[in-house]
Parts: structure tokens; sequence; C-alpha cells
């Protein structure tokens, strides 16, 4: 099997990397980014440069690159590719014959803008945080007082997040930026959650919740234990939103509902943190669509996993022009 993976360079696209290099599977990796001093580009004999997604030759570089390689399948590494992906998906594999492993423009979209997260999450019945925009901050205030969470809408890591213990503050963050949104504060950090699963346009096949540390907006620590009841309710969620392939809830645990304040409609930074628990579910999802074999859930192993830095040495001659 011969997979390319985009974004070698970012949390996302070297999780994957990893998690096949770690993998049972037989698999020639071709890494790509922009970058040449992206470090997932060292990581195999098999790598290219690739413009930036907003480049107007990024998709022509793209299709010259699958005809090149002819890979099986297609992982994309970076936020920024997702929706060119979602565009070009069919033509892409019509014309090469590879997967692309990408949801749809509207699991995209929903993602992308955690606004419409809220809205999809409630409107099919379950319990976000609840949110409302800058011009109707007022009524977060009356029905829950503070503080209250201040995030930009389109974001990641907890880029421009903000918590706001009075309407003096709130009223500085509102004003500070565009494409905010104001929303309710739930739980302790103590009930941090992330989760995994994957569907493809059925019920969810597969799943693992995992409760996390956070730093710097990265889950720092891991810990892999049994949650029954948060694990039903991602599974109902993955299976409503309709992700072709891998999805990440992020949420807090209040009062046994898991209230989901992130939707990822892709593999996720936590996806190598995952395999480690004997969920390596870009493994399952490549084994499904270039192998035919049927997803069945895992055996998760409970540990704690806590993460930190490694290091890729590049000699001069060796870095990427």
């Amino acid at each position: 099997m011969k997979v390319i993976i985009t974004g070698a360079g970012a949390l996302l696209g070297q999780g994957m990397l990893r998690s096949l290099a770690d993998s049972q599977l037989d698999v020639t990796l071709v890494a790509a980014d922009p970058s040449p001093l992206a470090a997932g580009l060292y990581w195999t004999p098999h790598r290219y440069l690739i413009p930036m997604a907003d480049d107007p030759g990024y998709i022509g570089a793209i299709d010259k690159l699958l005809a090149s390689e002819k890979p099986d399948a297609l992982l994309v590494g970076t936020d920024v590719e997702l929706p060119l992906f979602a565009r070009h998906r069919h033509e892409l594999e019509a014309r090469h014959g590879t997967h692309i492993v990408i949801a749809s423009s509207d699991v995209v979209a929903i993602a992308d803008d955690k606004f419409l997260t809220y809205e999809f999450m409630r409107d099919h019945g379950f319990s976000p945080p609840v949110s409302r925009l800058p011009f109707e901050a007022g009524d977060l205030v009356s029905e829950f007082g503070f503080p209250l969470v201040v995030k930009p809408r389109v974001g990641a890591r907890s880029v421009g997040l903000s918590l706001v213990w009075s309407e003096e503050e709130l009223k500085h963050a509102i004003s500070a930026r565009d494409g905010l949104m104001v929303q309710e504060h739930v739980a302790t950090d103590r009930e941090e959650y992330t989760a995994g699963t994957i569907t493809f346009g059925g019920p969810c096949l597969a799943s693992i919740v995992m409760r996390r540390d956070l730093r710097d907006g990265n889950t720092s620590r891991a810990y892999v234990e049994d949650f029954p009841e948060l694990d039903m309710q991602v599974r109902e969620m993955a299976t409503v939103l309709g992700a072709w392939g891998p999805a990440n809830f992020q949420f807090r645990a209040d009062d046994g509902k898991a209230r989901v304040f992130e939707i990822n409609g892709r593999f996720s930074g936590t996806t190598p943190l995952r395999r480690l628990a004997g969920f390596n579910e870009v493994e399952m999802v490549l084994r499904h669509l270039v192998l035919g074999e049927a997803i069945t859930q895992p055996m998760i192993r409970p540990m704690s996993i806590f993460r930190h830095l490694v290091e890729t040495v590049v000699l001069p001659e060796e870095v990427m022009r």
C-alpha cells in the first residue's frame, strides 16, 4: 500500500505518519508539505514540496503528485486543505483511482465554524454549551452570569480564547476583533475529554474516549479509561454527523452529558495517542477503504499517556530545496 500524507510539518500530519509507521500495514509513506523545514518530510525517503493551500496552483500540484505516485490513498494533514479536498475529492478519486480520506463539504463547514458546530449539536438534540453571537451576549449573562467564554468562530488550539468575569471584560473582549462567539462556561479542566470515531455512511463503527489535560491548547496528557456513558453519546453524535471516516469530538462532561464545543471532521492531533491505547484509526480506515476489511471495535487498553517533544536531525545537504 502507498499513502500520501500532506501537512508533514503539522501536528496532525505528523501524527498520521507516526500512526502508519507503527501499524501492521506494509505501507510506503509519501510526505508532502510547503516548507522544506517540515520535520515529517524527513521521516520517509519519499517526500515532496507542494504549494500552500491558498496558492491557485495547489490542486494542480496535487493532481500531478497523484499522477506521479499513484497512491492507494491520500490523507489530509492541515485544516486549510480540507475545503479544497472536500470540493475536489470525487474528481481526484475518479481520475487517479485513489481514496481521498475527507468528509463532505457540509461536515467540513460545520467543523470549521464553532458556532455552526453549536447550532448543529443543538438542532440534533444534544447538549453543547449554550452559545451566542456577540450582539446576543446579554442573553448568556442573564441566564448564566459569569464567567463566560469568548472565542473565535474559526480557529484551533484555544488561540484567541478568553475567559471573562465581568460586563467590562466581556465588552472589551468582544470589541477587540471580529468573528467571535460567546459561550456558556461548563464544568472544570478536570472534566475535559477528546474522542475519536469512525463512520462510513451509517452507524458509528468504532470509538474511543479519553480524558485529557491541555497545555497551550493541545493535549499534553491523556487518560484512557472506561467511559461507557460518554462513549455512547459520542457514537450517537458521530452517526448523525456522518463524516467519511474519522471524526473527533472535544467536550467537557457536565452532569453525565458530553457538552461538545468542537468537532473535527478528520483525524486529529490526538490520533497518535489513541493508537497507543490500541485504537489505530488511521490503519483501520485504510484497511477498510483499500483492503476492503470490516471495521470492528478494538480492545482499548487503559493507560496514562504523557506527551513530550522529540527531535529530528537533518544534515545541511539533506534539506530539500
